[in-house]
């Protein structure tokens, strides 16, 4: 027979650590805005990389955030049901 569960402690630990992976997609995207506002640069080549930066790729970050968020709070939703059906919860 299969047996499937999670550690309550453990699971709202992973929530967190997946929660605070947001704060390093904010520097990268700050550092990379910061970068090409001070560099000069012209030509197609710019255009594009501008033009994929702000399409393409911070959407992508944009959407590994939400994502990080978005598990991180159901690992610690079910963290704290867990421990509620376990009898250990607050």
């Amino acid at each position: 027979m299969t047996m499937y569960g999670a550690n309550p402690e453990q699971l709202a630990e992973l929530g967190n650590t997946l929660k605070r992976q947001m704060a390093p997609i904010d520097t990268l995207m700050a550092t990379v805005n910061g970068a090409l506002a001070a560099t000069t640069w012209q030509g197609p080549a710019k255009e594009r990389f501008h033009d994929d930066w702000n399409g393409t790729f911070r959407k992508a970050l944009d959407g590994m955030k939400t994502a990080l968020d978005a598990a991180g709070s159901d690992c610690i939703r079910r963290s704290q049901d867990l421990a509620m059906v376990m009898g250990t919860g607050r």
